[in-house]
């Protein structure tokens, strides 16, 4: 016998990711495993946007900080 793959498309009906609960739908298997994707996706990206937000939020946090040494230092 070959790789698993083969056998899988030999035989889809035995392969357990083309099942969606007990039914046999690869079609269904499909998007199911598409829309997971995307969501991990946007998972990723919005991950990296709050890292970029609390990010910007601390260099301004440090800004305000130096201005306000500053001012109180021309004083």
């Amino acid at each position: 016998m070959g790789e698993w793959s083969e056998y899988f498309e030999d035989f889809p009906e035995e392969n357990p990711a083309n099942y969606v609960g007990a039914r046999f739908d690869p079609a269904g298997a499909a998007r199911l495993h598409a829309e997971e994707a995307r969501r991990v996706q946007v998972a990723i990206e919005s991950r990296a946007l709050q890292k970029k937000m609390f990010d910007m939020a601390a260099a301004a946090k440090k800004e305000a900080a130096e201005r306000k040494q500053q001012s109180q230092e021309d004083t």
